[in-house]
């Protein structure tokens, strides 16, 4: 049963990576729902944040193919459960008639928002949670002549994470295998390249 996934990427920041990614989703037809970057805790390291509705399956297979470009360093698929998650909302409304029919401060205190910005012509609240409660005042603001709203990409920690700076430690201190062969032709390029 498909169900909504977090994947979670960390990556190199380099030009053309979320191009590259966005053409993973297209090829095989999955739509993303939510795509957020940014920085990660760790220096020089970034995050992506892709949700997406499709089966484990499917989405085993995208983090594995994910992981095949070479800035990307790994990638995690999470459940709903299994992370901690927020979005951001703003809302846009006439001054005139939020002031004249609302209850304001209970609108506030009831849906956690807080009004941003308050003139002549209009309000912006903005208010953070999951989808469901900024669906919810946005629900009870459209009868008053919403005039714009927004909400962000879904921004989420994982729950049994350490931070991604405790894998890169992983990722530092694996050795070199014994196998490991010099080039042989490295200190004679002289005569290898000459015409």
């Amino acid at each position: 049963m498909k169900q909504e996934y977090t994947i979670t990427v960390y990556t190199e920041n380099q030009v053309g990576l979320l191009n590259r990614i966005a053409i993973i989703f297209s090829r095989r037809k999955i739509n993303i729902e939510s795509l957020n970057v940014s920085p990660s805790e760790a220096e020089g390291i970034h995050r992506f944040t892709i949700v997406i509705n499709e089966f484990e399956e499917v989405v085993r297979k995208l983090c594995r193919q994910i992981e095949r470009q070479v800035e990307v360093l790994k990638a995690y698929f999470n459940t709903g459960d299994e992370i901690v998650w927020q979005e951001l909302a703003l809302y846009k409304v006439p001054t005139d008639e939020v002031a004249e029919k609302l209850q304001v401060e209970r609108l506030l205190r009831e849906f956690g928002a807080r009004a941003v910005v308050i003139r002549k012509d209009y309000t912006i609240f903005e208010t953070t949670g999951h989808r469901e409660e900024t669906d919810k005042l946005l629900a009870v603001l459209a009868p008053y002549g919403l005039i714009e709203f927004v909400r962000s990409a879904r921004v989420a920690i994982i729950k049994a994470s350490n931070g991604f700076h405790e894998k890169l430690k992983e990722f530092e201190a694996v050795e070199p295998a014994s196998e490991l062969i010099e080039n042989e032709f490295l200190n004679k390029q002289a005569e290898v390249f000459s015409m």
